[in-house]
């Protein structure tokens, strides 16, 4: 007898049990191996202050989905794993903490904050890390790596003074975007736009010889301290007679000019635009074409600062208001229109962004673009789904400097020193023991930090070694796949693309795999405002993390969001225990060992089953292969549930326990071998329960994740055909069982009228029909002349089947049963009809208590009509 299962499936007791294993054995490992062909992903780095979430669960799943498939096929599948520092996020943590204690990062100084910094990566940083554990993760953890470990930063240095070497990376003053709270710069990506309701305020700028001057709108008018012209459009009469000549800027009483510019947008507002270089960045490169002053206006927390006159001390937003008072009261404002706009908020607090003038590293960005941007559309690099590739091109063509400082303490440090005596600056990857100018000891460096980007847009190479030249880097890079969401797409994919190619010289993968959010079943996205998030960690503990993952995958669209539900979940633990049960049985009927299946014993439903079998290897694979991981689990979902479970199963029971020794045999070598080779395909969406059965296969041997995937194998096209006509047959007359409300032990004769190509198909399934249709006989008939009378028919693909009435109903009764049907039916609807006329009702109730009421009168108008209609039928 075969080793036999547990009745029931215990995902608690199996999950740990199994995943320790195969870490302690070292499945997930992967090394260099020149006999066999590499398959590699990088883990999207999780900040070291997260928390697992349904998105890292979805994301991590379909890593582990491929990487699973690809080693059973044989190669070499590295999963190398990681986390990030997470610069801003990290910083904000540590902060907090401090604050709780009564003191702040500023008082503890650098050294010492972080000194905490560390303590607490070390407390909390591996909390991430096990929780992907729980998932089923299958990365080789022995390779796991941290951004600012030593080895990534030497590759952060490096990088840094090859691009400052040629002229691609410098400091500067420029326009960037200031994060007030954060108190740090953010680089344009980092900044998340959202439409606000506002206004658009029309202020007289009076001409300078005491004329009328002009009238611009705004929809910032705090900023108007910081203005250092007015500018129209060169094509715009109304103000040609104004350019070239001086406006006095209210409050300041500062004599400004009007120029013209092709920027300006002649139908916005009055067609004039005040501009403030040192606040806006379209202000900023115009301020440039006409060489005008920057004069900035607030400090870095959002107040005004000394150039902001007597509003200095005040903070933006109530000098916004403070100022259109003032303006009113001059008698200079001339009207306020409401005006929607879009608002920059910063990607990690959600504060509003500032721009604003500063010096800043900045990385040059157009070189680097330019082989990212040629290698999506050679397709070297292929974006999946390929829609994506539009808004990837538009972001990179239209690529700006890239601002790479952060004003933190916790991140890599700008590889820069200055010389105390001559002042010279010197950029190398070690700190360096003299001035190489003057030979002066003491050198200072810069006290900004990289942004977090810079060092994980390395981590497809710097994770192998680079820059050296390792045996990992030779054989892992270029990576095969990358699995991200698309709200990094910018971030970071674009920028691993182009470092990629400046540092190693081609790809960092060939395919960018994007899935979309997990939102909510109501399509919401989750937050903790909503009170709508799902801790993956308490789902795993209630229904065991195969749960989890399957219905996370058969959610899955290519590039598309995916909805998430606890009642997915339940489906898919459902689902488990369906091959659990599954399972059970075969194993029940099964030896010590399973004979080689003998073809010549094959009955048309062993071939349709082994055929269907192949169609899922061949499917499966490809289906994976494009990365359309919900297609693959709704096949497989399908193909166990209902053409295994529901129809071999059912069909090889009379087999197993009949007297035919070797057709028992045939049935149950069939049965084996369908269940493990289905194992095999859903073990990377359902990698415990998958490897729990296989283990008590007869046969068996390792780890399932270790044997080989399944190959298509012989097809039976013409029984594979003839079936798929049996059972839709058979489905017919099931149907028409349920709708006459026949019991499931009553049985009818059953006759077949076949044409002369299908005959013999049915025929050769006449025992399954016979028992699967509960028929109490069946026979084929040579024409309709020999169909019962009084009989209902099905027809299905070249056959019709007709059963007697009266073999399956007292028509006299049913008769009756159906006529007090209807006057349920009647008064259900007179009901409907008198609450959905009453006015009161249709004011008061909410409208989905209503839509719903609506919905009852139409299904109970439906449901009359059938009602009517079988009576009918009856009758005649």
């Amino acid at each position: 007898m075969a080793k036999q299962l547990e009745k029931v499936y215990d995902p608690k007791e199996v999950e740990q049990r199994l995943y320790d294993e195969w870490e302690k054995n070292g499945y997930f490992h992967a090394e260099v191996n020149k006999n066999k062909k590499p398959f590699t992903i990088v883990i999207p780095p999780p900040n070291i202050t997260g928390q697992l979430h349904m998105g890292h669960a979805l994301d991590n799943m379909i890593q582990d989905a491929l990487i699973r498939t690809k080693r059973m096929q044989g190669y070499e599948a590295l999963w190398l794993p990681g986390t990030d520092h997470a610069s801003i996020a990290t910083e904000v943590k540590i902060v907090d903490k401090l604050r709780e204690e009564g003191t702040s990062k500023e008082e503890l100084g650098r050294e010492k904050f972080l000194e905490r910094a560390w303590e607490w990566k070390k407390q909390y940083g591996g909390r991430i890390v096990k929780q992907l554990r729980k998932l089923g993760s299958s990365c080789d953890w022995a390779r796991e790596r941290f951004t600012m470990d030593e080895g990534c930063n030497r590759a952060v240095n490096e990088f840094f003074v090859r691009l400052y070497k040629k002229g691609l990376i410098y400091k500067g003053d420029r326009i960037i975007n200031w994060c007030p709270d954060c108190r740090t710069a953010l680089s344009d990506a980092e900044v998340e736009y959202a439409e606000h309701d506002s206004h658009l305020w029309h202020f007289r700028y009076p001409a300078e010889d005491g004329g009328e001057g002009i009238v611009v709108a705004t929809t910032r008018p705090e900023t108007m301290l910081g203005d250092t012209a007015v500018a129209v459009n060169p094509n715009d009469s109304r103000y040609k007679h104004i350019v070239g000549r001086n406006v006095i800027l209210p409050i300041m009483n500062r004599p400004i000019p009007v120029v013209a510019d092709e920027y300006v947008d002649m139908e916005f507002g009055t067609g004039a635009v005040k501009i403030t270089p040192a606040h806006d960045p379209n202000d900023f490169e115009m301020g440039e074409r006409h060489n005008l002053p920057v004069i900035r206006v607030f400090d870095d927390s959002g107040y005004i600062n000394s150039f902001g006159g007597k509003y200095e001390g005040v903070y933006k937003d109530d000098a916004r208001q403070q100022i259109v008072d003032e303006m009113r009261a001059l008698g200079l404002l001339v009207k306020i229109d409401d005006h929607k706009h879009n608002v920059g908020h910063c990607y990690r607090c959600d504060s509003v962004v500032e721009p604003i003038v500063s010096k800043q590293w900045f990385v040059s960005m157009k070189s680097l673009a330019e082989p990212a941007i040629k290698a999506v559309r050679s397709g070297d690099i292929k974006l999946v789904p390929q829609r994506s590739e539009a808004v990837y091109f538009n972001w990179m063509e239209n690529i700006r400097d890239w601002c790479i400082s952060r004003q933190l303490w916790w991140g890599h440090r700008i590889p820069a020193w200055t010389c105390a005596s001559c002042h010279t600056m010197t950029v190398a990857t070690e700190a360096p023991d003299v001035c190489p100018n003057c030979g002066h000891g003491i050198l200072n460096q810069d006290e900004d930090v990289l942004d977090t980007w810079f060092s994980s847009g390395l981590w497809p190479f710097s994770t192998l070694g680079w820059p050296d030249k390792t045996p990992e880097l030779e054989y892992f890079y270029p990576t095969s796949v990358l699995v991200t969401g698309y709200d990094i797409l910018f971030f970071w994919v674009a920028r691993m693309i182009m470092s990629g190619y400046e540092c190693m010289g081609e790809k960092p993968f060939e395919y960018v795999s994007i899935h979309g959010l997990v939102r909510d079943a109501q399509g919401r996205k989750m937050s903790k405002s909503l009170g709508n998030g799902i801790d993956p960690l308490e789902v795993i503990d209630e229904y065991g993390a195969d749960a989890l993952r399957f219905s996370l995958a058969a959610g899955v669209r290519v590039g598309g969001d995916l909805r998430f539900s606890t009642e997915k979940v339940l489906a898919a633990r459902n689902f488990a225990n369906k091959i659990w049960n599954a399972a059970r049985f075969v194993l029940m009927n099964t030896g010590d060992e399973i004979k080689p299946i003998d073809e010549s014993r094959l009955d048309i439903a062993d071939k349709w089953m082994l055929s269907r079998l192949s169609d899922m290897a061949e499917d499966v694979t490809a289906l994976i292969d494009r990365f359309e991981l919900g297609m693959a689990a709704q096949k497989l979902h399908d193909f166990i549930w209902s053409e295994y479970c529901d129809w071999y199963i059912e069909m090889a029971k009379p087999r197993l326990s009949g007297g035919d020794e070797a057709d028992r045999q045939t049935a149950v070598s069939v049965l084996n071998t369908v269940l493990e080779g289905t194992l095999k395909l859903l073990h990377p969406f359902m990698p415990f329960i998958t490897e729990e059965i296989f283990k008590a296969l007869p046969g068996t041997q390792g780890s399932i994740m270790l044997s080989a995937w399944p190959v298509p194998g012989k097809k039976y096209a013409l029984e594979e055909k003839a079936m798929a006509n049996v059972m839709e047959l058979i489905r017919g007359i099931r149907n028409i069982r349920a709708e006459m409300n026949v019991p499931a032990g009553k049985r009818a004769a059953l006759k077949i009228l076949a044409s002369p190509e299908t005959r013999a198909d049915y025929e050769m399934c006449a025992k399954y029909i016979e028992r699967l249709g509960f028929a109490s006989g069946l026979e084929f008939i040579a024409d309709k002349t020999a169909a019962p009378e009084n009989a209902v028919s099905v027809i299905g693909v070249g056959a019709e089947a007709f059963m007697p009435l009266g073999d399956l109903i007292d028509i006299e009764k049913e008769i009756a049963r159906l006529g007090a049907e209807a006057a349920r039916l009647e008064n259900e609807i007179r009901r409907a009809e008198s609450k959905l006329s009453n006015q009161g009702f249709i004011a008061k109730a909410p409208a989905a208590v209503v839509d719903e009421e609506r919905s009852k009168l139409k299904n109970y108008r439906d449901m009359l009509a059938a009602v009517t209609r079988r009576q009918s039928e009856l009758q005649k």
